[in-house]
């Protein structure tokens, strides 16, 4: 883990069921109450006011997220995940409020943190260490992590989860849907039940330390041939179901490296997009969440440090052959191959309308414009991304459509989609061709 300066603060995370479950509803009622006044007033003024319009508003966001951000847990988790996924349906005043989420969260008041500690290593552990840090260098959605060295000489960072979060996924991920469907941030029409279901799973997933820290050694062995990648070591002594120890790695965040020389941009991309290959070509493996807090650089060695396989999955054998098929249909700019292959992963199903269906086909065609073209591609340079969120807006504003693909496949969209943005942040030049030409 790496140390940065948390600009949030102590907060004691809400634990109880009937204390979380209460202040959802306490925030529902207000957002109701807002619109109705809203709306009183627009009619006052002889306007026909959109429920949709009241309730989705920028001050409403703002209250959703502050709230989700002080409950932590899957509540706080489905916001992010929101945002990073349904981020350009939304306003982008709206999305840039909802993307705050993916800022540090609050922590944990030191009593609260202790109490925890305890109930997991004894209420000795402090003697296990030289010093524990009680101020948390990140704090997040699920956890948060300190630093410890200990008395065997190990400096290690520990993750240490929210108390309460276990419990309160599956009525959490509940009221955060009924909340989203309120505000008119999800149409009524989708069935949303498959993905409310997958995101239980995920999250009860990445709420098992012990099964995160099974990941992590799986990575540590699958890249221990790569020097260009560091991740850090499990300490399995110290990790618990709600506890992960692990070494302490420095580092500084990617995205500061919008500064960095053109040729450091142009390597670390060019390493995270040729490990998503490889991820999904050869390890059958992938972590799935595309968080920028995941990847760190070391400037002294060159090196990217890769953190948090909480979300790590692993791929169905049909995976890697149904994306290589779509990829030779892409490259070679077969459009009906690429539209039997999109069909067979399930992007789209038979009655799924023909305009819907085409613009699909072309969002993959533009998808893959920077592997068609021979030599680096210049994500700065390119418009790319606007063209792809033009029809990714246009496909969402169709409600005759809504289709949700296979849960792997949404999971390797956001991991693509993800990166993509990144090397756009970093403003990156990347020979994809030569990075994909191995795994085809």
């Amino acid at each position: 883990m790496t140390e940065h300066k948390p600009v949030s603060r102590a907060l004691a995370v809400p634990s109880g069921r009937f204390n979380r479950v209460a202040r959802f509803g306490g925030l529902a009622t207000g957002l109701a109450g807002r619109a109705a006044l809203g709306g009183a007033r627009q009619i006052a003024r002889g306007q026909r006011p959109k429920a949709r319009d009241l309730l989705l508003t920028p001050e409403n966001a703002r209250r959703v997220a502050d709230q989700l951000a002080h409950m932590r847990g899957a509540a706080m988790k489905v916001g992010q995940l929101i945002s990073m996924d349904a981020g350009d349906m939304l306003p982008p005043e709206l999305a840039e409020i909802m993307g705050r989420l993916r800022a540090d969260a609050h922590y944990m008041p030191r009593g609260q943190l202790k109490r925890v500690l305890a109930r997991h290593w004894g209420d000795d552990w402090k003697s296990r260490f030289t010093e524990f840090d009680m101020q948390p260098i990140a704090a997040a959605s699920i956890g948060q992590v300190h630093r410890a060295p200990t008395v065997d000489g190990r400096d290690l960072a520990i993750k240490v989860q929210y108390p309460g979060v276990r419990r309160s996924i599956d009525s959490d991920v509940d009221n955060v849907a009924t909340l989203m469907r309120l505000s008119g941030a999800m149409p009524r029409e989708l069935d949303i039940t498959p993905m409310l279901a997958e995101a239980k799973r995920q999250l009860h997933e990445e709420a098992d330390y012990e099964r995160e820290g099974h990941y992590l050694s799986r990575f540590a062995e699958l890249l221990k041939d790569h020097p260009e990648f560091v991740v850090p070591r499990l300490h399995a002594d110290l990790t618990t179901t709600d506890v992960l120890a692990m070494d302490y790695v420095d580092g500084v965040p990617v995205e500061s490296l919008v500064d960095a020389p053109q040729a450091t941009r142009d390597e670390v991309m060019r390493r995270l997009i040729g490990l998503v290959f490889r991820e999904l070509f050869q390890f059958g493996l992938m972590q799935t969440d595309p968080n920028f807090a995941n990847y760190r650089y070391q400037p002294d060695s060159g090196r990217v440090v890769l953190l948090d396989f909480g979300a790590s999955r692993e791929l169905g054998p049909h995976m890697a052959p149904q994306f290589r098929r779509l990829m030779h249909a892409g490259l070679a700019g077969d459009r009906a191959a690429i539209r039997a292959a999109i069909l067979d992963i399930g992007f789209f199903a038979e009655n799924t309308p023909e305009r819907h269906k085409r613009l699909m086909v072309e969002m993959f065609e533009l998808s893959m414009e920077p592997m068609r073209r021979p030599g680096a591609f210049d994500f700065a340079g390119s418009d790319l991304a606007p063209r792809m969120r033009d029809i990714g807006m246009e496909l969402g504003s169709g409600r005759d459509f809504w289709h949700i693909p296979p849960m792997d496949t949404l999971f390797m969209q956001r991991k693509f989609g993800g990166f993509y943005f990144l090397a756009t942040r970093l403003k990156a030049r990347v020979d994809l061709s030569a990075i994909i030409e191995p795994y085809l």
